[in-house]
């Protein structure tokens, strides 16, 4: 182990820990690596009935992969990115195939890499403090660990709108759009991590005994509008809908919209209206795989990451800046294969 992995087994359960609580246990390649052992070792171990996945510290569960090193390997060029981000899309195949009871404790921040270890699991829990979002498109990128998979097929265009404003949404919505399955109070997690380990009876009578109440599903409400928007199939039509609605929310969203790379909307919109046809998460990541790989050496991903990380301005400067000049060539040059020059 590499000490920022934690593997301990306690009667039945086995529980893997991620341990770089000072940086909000953000993913790095040796990381991604130990999960995937641990969950293929006991996957076959018989003396393990549940996995329990959760995150060192009281901020995070896993704010996403290690930006600061895939943003070093993209300025080398060495392709380690590229590696990590296969390895890293396999072991969430391997998450969402899982054979056991795979518990994920989604507490505190869970971006990026974040909601691909967690929401994959077959049992997902939030708390009070869940706070999740797939944020890529603020720097750039676009949502992948699965991510155009999930929002997809979020209900309505909830996704749509969370994958184009990288906006964060708390336990409520997080289960309200599928992308959890209980919330337990932060005050019990400890009494229910205990009976976990203890092995009390069925996995999910144990959640069932523990979950609650999580409040009103703020995002829900504005359904009808998020809907009407985000229906579309361009992001201009998107904008244009926006601005005819009006209301304070559409004009948040608009304002999210104007603030973000019009090449990554561009990319992310139509990545999430493939990935909704698609017959499986493994197609959706091969094509997010793809995407990252083109996108990885681009303009914006650097200027996204000088901006959100290296100088902190929050003022990216763009390439093309307006959305009328994403050249729609270069759209689909990015979604073709690899192997295409």
């Amino acid at each position: 182990m590499t000490g920022d992995i934690r593997a301990t087994r306690s009667g039945s359960t086995g529980r893997i820990t991620l341990d770089r609580p000072a940086k909000l246990n953000a993913l790095t390649p040796p990381m991604l690596r130990e999960i995937d052992a641990l969950l293929a070792a006991w996957a076959g171990d018989p003396a393990i009935a549940t996995v329990l996945l959760d995150g060192a510290g009281p901020r995070a569960f896993c704010a996403g992969g290690d930006v600061a090193f895939v943003h070093a390997s993209a300025r080398a060029g060495d392709g380690t990115a590229e590696r990590f981000w296969a390895e890293e899309y396999r072991l969430n195949a391997r998450i969402a195939r899982y054979p056991k009871p795979l518990v994920a404790l989604m507490t505190g921040i869970v971006m990026g890499g974040g909601v691909g270890l967690a929401a994959h699991a077959n049992r997902r829990i939030v708390t009070g403090d869940t706070a999740l979002a797939m944020p890529e498109v603020r720097i750039g990128l676009i949502p992948d660990v699965g991510g155009t998979w999930l929002l997809s097929h979020a209900p309505g265009e909830c996704g749509t709108y969370l994958a184009l404003t990288g906006r964060t949404i708390g336990a409520a919505d997080v289960l309200a759009l599928g992308l959890a399955d209980a919330y337990v109070p932060a005050a019990r997690l400890p009494d229910f991590t205990a009976a976990l380990a203890r092995g009390d009876g069925d996995c999910d009578a144990t959640i069932a005994r523990f979950a609650g109440a999580p409040g009103e599903a703020r995002l829900v409400a504005q359904r009808p509008a998020i809907d009407a928007a985000f229906a579309h199939d361009s992001v201009s039509a998107i904008r244009a809908a926006l601005d005819a609605d009006g209301s304070a929310f559409a004009r948040a969203a608009a304002a999210d919209l104007d603030a973000i790379s019009p090449t990554s909307l561009t990319v992310t919109l139509r990545a999430l209206r493939e990935a909704r046809r698609m017959a499986s998460l493994e197609e959706a990541l091969a094509l997010e795989y793809r995407l990252m790989c083109r996108i990885a050496g681009s303009h914006d991903f650097f200027e996204g990451i000088r901006a959100a990380v290296i100088d902190k301005d929050r003022h990216p400067a763009w390439r093309p800046a307006r959305l009328a000049d994403v050249n729609p060539t270069e759209i689909d040059r990015m979604f073709s294969s690899l192997a295409t020059a």
